[in-house]
């Protein structure tokens, strides 16, 4: 589990997609892309997606991903993405009242308490007090890390 911070951008494609039964239906996917601006976004989302769909596409919709960090996962049962919502506990110091502060977070997991496993895996390693308030499923299908999906295969080629 390793967590990344960025600017993330909410994505809507749509496309016809063949179903099981071969006939051809047009869907609208969400996606998450890493980016530094919306031209950038719409930019990386055209190169990702030009490589898994064949045929036309268009990007229907870019937002500023309301995630304040991104938790991945390595296992391979972890294809579902989860926006968590903690709340972050602190005293103030001058009224030594608690207060809470809310973050979103989206969260790689394969089920729910896959999901809430991963929050505390990565949180518990900090000094910060806090309550998992909300975990939720979405409806994303994937997330384009900068540098994961760009990464040139390394291994020298010999001529024999």
């Amino acid at each position: 589990m390793r967590s990344r911070t960025a600017t993330w951008f909410e994505c809507k494609i749509s496309y016809e997609k063949v179903m099981e039964d071969g006939l051809q239906k047009k869907v609208i996917e969400n996606y998450v892309v890493d980016a530094l601006s919306f031209t950038e976004a719409e930019k990386r989302i055209m190169e990702e997606m030009s490589s898994y769909i064949s045929g036309e596409f268009k990007v229907k919709d870019i937002k500023i991903a309301p995630y304040g960090e991104i938790f991945f996962s390595d296992e391979e049962m972890a294809d579902k993405w989860y926006k968590a919502k903690l709340q972050f506990i602190t005293i103030d110091e001058k009224t030594e009242k608690e207060k809470r502060s809310n973050v979103n977070y989206l969260v790689q997991a394969g089920t729910l308490n896959g999901a809430v496993k991963n929050i505390d895996e990565v949180m518990g390693g900090s000094m910060i007090d806090y309550v998992i308030a909300a975990v939720a499923e979405t409806t994303l299908m994937d997330v384009f890390e900068y540098g994961k999906s760009q990464q040139v295969d390394a291994k020298p080629e010999f001529e024999g």
